[in-house]
């Protein structure tokens, strides 16, 4: 690639995470939470905070730590130890921040190998590396899901709150979805593990047919980008599958356990609510990966009464959950974000003239 073209595509994907872009998605999302406030609000719906439980907010707060400190393990790992701890506590925090200032559908890891390679890794290993890391999280969900159908049933999906049309309209996306996952994770496995080449192929006729011809070239990339990665991943043995796995099943559990541990904080909730209140994540996740907004603001923030009211009381309540929530798992990663990123840039851009 041209050294201009490489420059070129460098700016435009710092453009994207310029720590400016935050103001948008605040301003949606605490738009949102304040009409719902103001459309909710009584006198004494908040008395519930005065008799909050301190140890279920330190039990938050230590999941929250388990959970980033669990991403800092399992790219470290990942990256074959590359990555010094700083590094990969860099990464983490730059790649949460583009996944909050990016829409849900695109999400962090649409820079996530630009970040790699400035790491002074190489692009083909970057990308295997992000492929990997998407791959996991894919398997997480298709294990999981099963497993929370199962536990669940028919209580995974919101009926209290919505009307049978939209509970029916919920069900086939959120089956949707899994049979999509599903089919990319095992595409991906046979791609990494089997035979990449016919993959790359495979790719580039279906994208080559009538309708779907202008996405062609990003197919004809990808398939590339899935010979790569084979080629980087197929000599790592059993010990490095293991630890990647059980990390990602490690970081997102901690990640659905978070919602339960607040409500827990103001709420009494029995272990069989704690239980549905992870398994409804997974309907939740769905609203989300539909979302436009950057980071899925104000419909993250719009959807959450809808999944997880019934278990909160009044309106005012569940609406000061979800501001919480937003704080701790959203909010916070736009302000960690604006602050490592211009550190980050600084360090590895040293001794280049960049904006």
């Amino acid at each position: 690639m041209p050294l201009t073209q490489q420059n070129n595509q460098e700016q435009q994907l710092l453009d994207k995470l310029k720590p400016s872009r935050i103001v948008l998605p605040v301003l949606i999302g605490l738009s949102v939470v304040g009409f719902m406030f103001w459309r909710s609000y009584r006198p004494g719906d908040l008395a519930p905070l005065a008799d909050a439980k301190v140890h279920w907010l330190l039990i938050t707060l230590a999941v929250l730590l388990a959970r980033d400190l669990g991403y800092v393990y399992r790219i470290r790992h990942i990256s074959e130890r590359v990555l010094s701890w700083r590094q990969s506590l860099d990464v983490i925090m730059i790649w949460e921040f583009a996944s909050c200032v990016l829409p849900s559908a695109v999400g962090g890891t649409a820079v996530a190998s630009f970040i790699l390679n400035k790491e002074g890794i190489s692009l083909g290993k970057s990308m295997a590396y992000v492929m990997v890391t998407a791959l996991l999280d894919n398997v997480y969900y298709v294990v999981t899901v099963p497993l929370v159908v199962w536990l669940a049933g028919n209580a995974l999906y919101p009926h209290e709150a919505l009307q049978g049309g939209l509970v029916t309209t919920l069900k086939v996306a959120f089956v949707v979805s899994y049979v999509l996952v599903t089919l990319y994770a095992l595409l991906m496995l046979y791609a990494i593990f089997v035979n990449p080449q016919s993959v790359k192929r495979l790719m580039v006729r279906l994208f080559s047919l009538r309708g779907l011809r202008r996405w062609r070239a990003k197919a004809y990339q990808h398939g590339n980008e899935v010979v790569w990665a084979s080629a980087q991943l197929r000599g790592n043995g059993a010990g490095y599958w293991l630890r990647a796995i059980g990390s990602t099943f490690f970081v997102w559990t901690a990640r659905y356990l978070v919602i339960g541990c607040i409500i827990a904080a103001f709420v009494n909730v029995s272990w069989d609510e704690f239980l549905l209140i992870f398994g409804r994540n997974l309907t939740y996740k769905v609203i989300l990966l539909l979302a436009i907004t950057p980071g899925g603001a104000g419909i993250a923030e719009g959807a959450f009464p809808t999944f997880f009211g019934k278990f909160i009381g009044t309106p005012t309540m569940t609406n000061f959950v979800v501001l919480l929530y937003r704080i701790v798992t959203y909010y916070l990663y736009l302000v960690l974000g604006a602050v490592f990123l211009p550190r980050w840039v600084g360090r590895v851009f040293a001794g280049h003239k960049h904006p």
